[in-house]
């Protein structure tokens, strides 16, 4: 949870392509750009890097 909840609102509502990354709106069935139907919500919580 970031420290603005009206941005954090705004963040969940982006869906990821699986396939290009791609960032697409709230009520999106397929990518914008290469249409491919399985997305994946935005991350809410930043996610640590792996330690080498």
């Amino acid at each position: 949870m970031g420290k603005f909840a009206i941005a954090d609102a705004k963040i969940s509502e982006i869906w990821i392509c699986r396939k290009c990354k791609a960032r697409n709106h709230a009520g999106a069935k397929r990518c914008r750009k290469c249409y491919y139907t399985h997305l994946r919500p935005k991350r809410k919580e930043l996610r640590a890097k792996k330690a080498v």
